[in-house]
């Protein structure tokens, strides 16, 4: 799955909230290994497999961003 496909997989999830289960899901969902959340910690290596969270300050995901 490429990344404009992940994207529109998991359009349905943004504006609802995150919760840190939500991570295996997509990655289940995906087939990626790196999902992080928005608190996650993790490297600034970049990697184009990665898929990251984004959430606003009510933990409501806005997006995902990768690399």
């Amino acid at each position: 799955m490429n990344n404009d496909e992940i994207i529109q997989a998991l359009q349905y999830l943004i504006g609802s909230r995150y919760v840190p289960a939500a991570r295996a899901y997509i990655g289940e969902l995906t087939g990626r290994d790196r999902v992080h959340g928005p608190r996650d910690i993790t490297t600034r290596e970049y990697d184009l497999n990665r898929i990251t969270v984004q959430t606003d300050d009510k933990d409501v995901i806005t997006g995902f961003s990768f690399g």
